[in-house]
């Protein structure tokens, strides 16, 4: 069994493109083709098919992908654990993350554990809420950042809370108040977040029971905010998401308070890798320290 092949399987199935997963891999693109014939003539059956659109994966390959990628990550662990037993910090991480979370926390997260263990490789996966439990149910990912969700595969480390904003142009009139009531949504154009990029915005509406007039809709957080900068409508967004872009609208508080959990994920059916512990580890050591200089950010 040659893991090295099994990898670069599970990769193609996830750029869907034989050059780049090459040079993520160490391979040529011819090298990629030889590896995954040679892999097809093993199994008895085409794995991947090529279309005008890109690279397609066969009803079989697609059956057999779960079983390579738990075969991977198992192996990777093993090495992990074995080079700890030797005294050696090596190994390979991979984190999934809102991107909100990976430009303003994962950098200083990476810089904290790179200091204590610099041998280990990681490697970021940014997308939204469906994408990251997708990641960490196929341990595609060892660990994801996110708000708190709930499968049967998944289990929760929670960080800390985030509030939800009201997004206004810099010109709205409040009208003197210090935060915006949720019917307001209801008689404004509100331009709101896809639903499986932005859960939180969804169930803040579904609990205050409100219908919003919504104009327009977005998988990009940063449109949202452009299009509200440029009086297109208000909207609702986490206080992690808005970072520097409060210089373009005003945001103020939900009425009544409305925060999201933020917390780590990692697949409940495995332990996960020594290097996926220690880095929770640096996670909370670190955390605090962005926290105390975020005063819209409160430990949970």
């Amino acid at each position: 069994m040659d893991i090295n092949k099994f990898a670069l399987f599970a990769d193609v199935a996830f750029t869907k493109n034989f050059t780049k997963s090459g040079e993520r891999m160490g391979y040529t693109q011819p090298g990629v083709s030889h590896v995954l014939k040679t892999m097809e003539d093993e199994f008895g059956f085409p794995l991947f098919l090529r279309t005008r659109k890109g690279v397609t994966m066969t009803p079989n390959a697609e059956a057999i992908l779960p079983i390579i990628r738990e075969i991977v990550s198992l192996n990777e662990k093993l090495e992990q654990t074995i080079n700890n037993i030797n005294g050696l910090e090596t190994g390979h991480l991979t984190i999934a993350a809102f991107a909100s979370i990976s430009r303003r926390w994962i950098p200083s997260f990476i810089y904290a554990f790179k200091q204590k263990y610099p041998g280990i490789e990681i490697e970021l996966l940014e997308g939204g809420t469906d994408e990251i439990v997708a990641w960490v149910e196929s341990s595609q990912a060892d660990l994801g950042f996110l708000s708190k969700r709930h499968t049967k595969q998944l289990k929760w480390h929670s960080l800390a809370n985030d509030p939800l904003m009201a997004i206004l142009p810099k010109d709205y009139d409040v009208h003197g108040r210090s935060s915006i009531p949720m019917k307001e949504f209801e008689e404004q154009p509100f331009i709101i977040s896809a639903e499986g990029v932005d859960y939180d915005v969804h169930e803040a509406i579904r609990v205050a029971n409100i219908t919003p007039n919504i104009r327009y809709s977005s998988t990009d957080d940063h449109t949202v905010i452009s299009m509200v900068s440029s009086n297109l409508g208000i909207s609702i967004l986490p206080n992690l998401v808005i970072g520097t872009a409060r210089d373009e609208i005003r945001a103020l508080p939900l009425d009544p308070y409305v925060s999201r959990e933020l917390g780590i994920i990692t697949n409940s059916e495995y332990k996960p890798s020594p290097a996926a512990r220690r880095f929770i580890e640096c996670v909370e050591e670190t955390l605090p320290k962005i926290i105390n200089k975020d005063p819209e950010l409160q430990s949970s």
